[in-house]
């Protein structure tokens, strides 16, 4: 028996190199080691888009195209829907009941995301109360671990302190406290030079065409320090290096290092490197994207195979759950 994981994405926009390179990339190496579980966790979309939830239908099946485009083989891992996956919610609303206030309100990204999103309201409970559903998220399919970067593990911890605590009130080894699956994750820089992010509007889309993505890096800042072509940069200062770092070979990293250094090459120059080997990269993806996108039968049956085994395995969970709270 291999061991599970479990991993979602919220559909709050279209997918960017920063999902590619800091999430997807590493799911599709994980498929082939352990049970793994991917899902499309549109209840979560809702936390932050409740006021406006028509384009998440659109986010979610461009979602679907770039798991299976990027790597994700149906056959070897599960794709599911969280909305369709009714347990969850049963789960949440159990959890609900026996999660301490005080939990919720030190949850780092609670205070992090109400002063980074000022376009909207988020005080309501939903958005409080997203790490319980998370929680649930994981513990219904009992899973060993989930995949994080190392600044994740805190947002983690909930999840355990939560199974523990189900465990101590009604414990009968029922709930698993999943561990960290420490995954290299490289923040991908945005064109702004921030982390790349659909909030910010600074990113690379895994659906724009390539003269759109050339169009954006070319016009990516550099290091501030490189006014003229003659100036001498510090690669570590610049967005495009960044990029440089996942998408390019070691040999042109340390070309293109040298080079910047020395006022050996000029930014232009640097981006068009760094736009061939993205472009490169992403031609897989869109030729399988395209075949996906004239093909949504397939899609369906992918989705719908995904949600009957998730649901399948929820269910198992719930079952216990139920006896335990003496609910069945």
């Amino acid at each position: 028996m291999k061991d599970r994981v479990l991993s979602g994405m919220q559909p709050s926009g279209y997918l960017h190199l920063g999902n590619f390179a800091g999430a997807l990339k590493n799911w599709v190496r994980a498929q082939d080691i352990y049970d793994c579980f991917y899902c499309i966790v549109d209840w979560h979309a809702l936390t932050s888009n409740y006021a406006n939830p028509a384009p998440i239908a659109d986010y979610k099946r461009d979602m679907l195209i770039n798991f299976i485009a990027a790597g994700l083989d149906p056959s070897k891992c599960t794709i599911f829907l969280q909305s369709v996956v009714k347990q969850h919610a049963e789960l949440h609303l159990l959890l609900s009941m026996i999660t301490p206030l005080g939990w919720l309100e030190r949850v780092p990204t609670y205070k992090e995301k109400q002063t980074e999103i000022k376009d909207k309201d988020l005080n309501t409970y939903g958005f409080l109360g997203y790490p319980v559903l998370q929680a649930a998220d994981i513990l219904i399919y009992r899973a060993r671990y989930v995949p994080v970067g190392v600044d994740q593990i805190p947002h983690l911890e909930l999840t355990r302190e939560l199974a523990r605590r189900f465990e101590f009130l009604y414990g009968k080894g029922i709930l698993i406290e999943p561990e960290a699956l420490l995954t290299e994750s490289p923040k991908v820089a945005g064109l702004d030079g921030r982390k790349m992010s659909k909030s910010y509007d600074n990113a690379v889309y895994l659906s724009d065409t390539p003269e759109l993505i050339e169009k954006k890096i070319r016009t990516m800042m550099t290091d501030p320090a490189r006014k003229r072509r003659t100036d001498k940069g510090d690669p570590e200062l610049c967005p495009v290096y960044a990029l440089h770092k996942i998408f390019s070979s070691a040999e042109e990293i340390g070309r293109v290092a040298a080079a910047c250094k020395t006022a050996g090459i000029g930014c232009i120059d640097c981006k068009r490197i760094l736009i061939n080997n993205i472009l490169k990269e992403l031609e897989p993806l869109w030729n399988k994207r395209h075949e996906l996108i004239n093909n949504p039968s397939m899609l369906d049956d992918i989705l719908n195979e995904g949600n009957k085994r998730a649901a399948a395995e929820a269910e198992k969970t719930m079952v216990d759950i139920r006896e335990a709270m003496k609910l069945s």
